[in-house]
């Protein structure tokens, strides 16, 4: 995979900060892939959320990742009203949790190879399970649980994937590790289409709960995860996140400026 093929044309994308947005709601998400996976070109299909929105103002790795990405779907209710006060309203958000049973289901139903890469250890394999007990027909050719240093990839990881030749790569390393070794390591991962999930596997296998719909429909979602999980991203939600108003209001007096 030499370079990304987009699903969505430039002109249509929307940008929150530095990153592009696909205006598609689930259904098309999944189509999406689907092209991208006849097309033997590979892809990467990434889900930016409010965190990622911040993180891209000062990495600038995983800025060149979205660049690249060929389908960028808006993860977080927060992140869809900006896309509405800019003006330019995204249709849905499609989280990756969102994603992954229906593109299991895709998958299941046209017999692509499917690789699980990343979570923590024992989770990849359980929801593996999980979705073999869903979907019969589901072929996992394989799970790689593997500590990922995207600065110092162990070559042994690169090599299995290449060995079992998969469709699709659900990548379960949290943000903006599985962006950037998706961008990095694109080589590597040939015609398969690399899709970034974070926690999804989690939910998958039962190891973690999904905050109510009402909740994530209130742009809550957030302190759901956080009562769940407060030494861990406290930091995140707490101090790093707020920096996103920034962000869109900066980007909001710019295009009344123009």
């Amino acid at each position: 995979m030499t370079a990304a093929l987009s699903v969505i044309s430039d002109d249509r994308r929307v940008r929150i900060g530095s990153l592009p947005l696909d205006p598609v709601d689930l259904e098309g998400a999944i189509e999406g892939i689907d092209r991208l996976v006849k097309s033997g070109e590979g892809g990467m299909v990434f889900t930016p959320n409010v965190d990622h929105v911040v993180m891209a103002e000062t990495n600038e790795r995983f800025r060149h990742a979205y660049q690249a990405a060929s389908l960028s779907l808006v993860d977080g209710t927060p992140v869809l009203w900006a896309s509405q006060m800019l003006a330019k309203p995204l249709p849905a958000k499609v989280s990756g949790s969102d994603l992954v049973r229906p593109l299991m289901r895709l998958c299941a139903v046209h017999g692509y190879r499917v690789y699980f890469l990343g979570g923590a250890p024992g989770i990849a394999r359980r929801a593996k399970l999980e979705l073999e007990r869903e979907l019969p027909n589901l072929l996992v050719v394989g799970v790689d649980e593997s500590r990922i240093d995207v600065d110092r990839v162990d070559p042994e990881v690169l090599a299995r994937i290449k060995l079992t030749q998969p469709d699709v790569v659900v990548l379960a390393l949290g943000a903006p590790k599985q962006e950037i070794f998706a961008y990095e390591q694109r080589e590597a991962f040939g015609s398969a289409v690399v899709v970034g999930v974070g926690a999804s596997l989690d939910f998958i296998a039962g190891v973690r709960k999904r905050a109510p719909r009402w909740l994530s429909a209130m742009g809550l979602e957030w302190m759901y995860r956080l009562l769940q999980e407060p030494r861990r991203l406290a930091r995140r939600y707490l101090l790093r996140d707020p920096k996103f108003c920034l962000i869109v209001l900066r980007q909001l007096l710019g295009r009344r400026a123009a």
